[in-house]
């Protein structure tokens, strides 16, 4: 298990790239065992839950060609409708295979996913959602097992706006023949792009971007080359790095029309950011709130991703502010950390922080819990006067690719030990 050290207080200064979105990768990469021929991802981000996903592809047999930043899936001897546990237990999206897998076979066996563990998250609405379809579930020995043989084109009702669930909803309607629409569907732009690559691959979709999906399939796909739209939840962090060191960092490459609550949040805590072309820049900044609550929702709403770090920008700004993810019970719990580091935080819930600052964050000897936590130390970390040993990097690499790497281009004293 590696770790880094962190010698903290220098202000981060350049430029960077935006990274492929991890989301959106995700669902990417299981949607194209539904095409009939190959298909190529460009702008792939290299992190630890992509090599996952792709591991499970070789798995169930398909053919995998990596080179740098890009993948081509060959799903033509796909052969196995059950997929492994051990890498499943690995990463959460991993229950999207379920739906390419029923495509092929009409059935499909998963363990339980993996994933962070930040909170209750049930399968329910995935499972309500293949139900509509038409789809048999049935769990027996700690494992599901799906059947499709009454095959339904529904008009689908999700009881929550699932992410997850709708990919799943997209990936089995574009595969058959006839209309279904999904309403309260996720509306995230990693969802969007699922939908542009579908619709690349000959399914025509309409409302990718909305809470109303219309989906007309057809009976056959085929390969495509695709790119990833960019990572706005890694551009976000890095903008809170620049924040919260003091420093100016241009983000290139970033997506359109994916950071106006970013803005808007980042904003209200005296962050003087633009966006200028295809480039976020954020400028050294005087950090004082002139807002009093902060609370995550739905997209277009500020990202339960983004929560943890903008947690940590609290603790760099002047004022009192209270931090609210309603979505995961377990999410900011990680403020312990920031606790032991000097942070002025009161936890009123499982789920709400009250945040006073400006603190003096000092080193201290850290452990990342799970990905958007753990980067979350580290930018502690790096804004902390002193320095920090932080362990259990690996997780942090699941979502964040080349971290010493970009970190240490912007001017950061940061060291991997193993």
């Amino acid at each position: 298990m590696s770790k880094f050290v962190i010698s903290g207080g220098k202000p981060l200064n350049g430029k960077i790239t935006a990274s492929g979105s991890k989301n959106s990768a995700l669902a990417l990469i299981p949607a194209t065992l539904i095409a009939d021929g190959p298909t190529t991802i460009t702008n792939l981000p290299d992190i630890r839950d992509v090599a996952v996903m792709l591991e499970i592809v070789e798995k169930l047999g398909g053919k995998v060609t990596r080179s740098a930043g890009q993948v081509t899936i060959d799903p033509s001897s796909i052969k196995s409708h059950e997929l492994p546990a051990d890498l499943s237990s690995k990463v959460r999206a991993s229950v999207i295979f379920t739906a390419p897998l029923l495509c092929l076979f009409g059935k499909a066996t998963i363990t339980p996913p993996g994933g962070d563990q930040i909170g209750e998250r049930l399968l329910d609405t995935h499972f309500s959602m293949l139900k509509e379809f038409g789809v048999k579930v049935t769990p027996i020995d700690g494992k599901f097992h799906f059947e499709w043989k009454d095959r339904k084109n529904p008009r689908v009702f999700l009881e929550e706006a699932s992410v997850t669930a709708t990919e799943m909803g997209l990936i089995l309607a574009s595969r058959m023949e006839g209309d279904v629409t999904i309403d309260d569907a996720a509306s995230e732009p990693h969802v969007e792009d699922l939908t542009s690559m579908l619709n690349e691959m000959g399914a025509k979709i309409t409302g990718g971007g909305t809470n109303r999906i219309q989906i007309r399939g057809v009976s056959k796909l085929t390969g495509v080359t695709h790119k990833v739209i960019p990572d706005y939840i890694c551009s976000g962090t890095f903008a809170i790095a620049a924040a919260v060191t003091g420093g100016k960092i241009e983000i290139e490459d970033v997506g359109p029309g994916q950071y106006d609550m970013l803005m808007n949040y980042i904003g209200s805590m005296g962050v003087e950011a633009e966006i200028k072309g295809t480039s976020l820049i954020v400028n050294p900044s005087k950090l004082v709130a002139i807002k009093r609550k902060f609370q995550t929702r739905p997209w277009p709403g500020f990202p339960t991703d983004l929560m943890s770090p903008f947690i940590v920008l609290a603790t760099q700004t002047e004022g009192t502010v209270l931090c609210h993810d309603w979505m995961y019970e377990w999410r900011i719990f990680f403020v312990d950390d920031l606790i032991s580091m000097g942070a002025n935080i009161f936890i009123a819930d499982p789920h709400r922080v009250v945040v006073t600052g400006k603190s003096q964050l000092h080193g201290e000897h850290l452990f990342c819990k799970d990905i958007r936590a753990g980067m979350s130390v580290i930018l502690a970390a790096l804004a902390a006067k002193g320095e920090s040993e932080i362990e259990n990097i690996e997780m942090v690499e699941r979502g964040y690719e080349k971290i010493e790497e970009r970190f240490a281009s912007l001017g950061a004293d940061i060291a991997r030990k193993n």
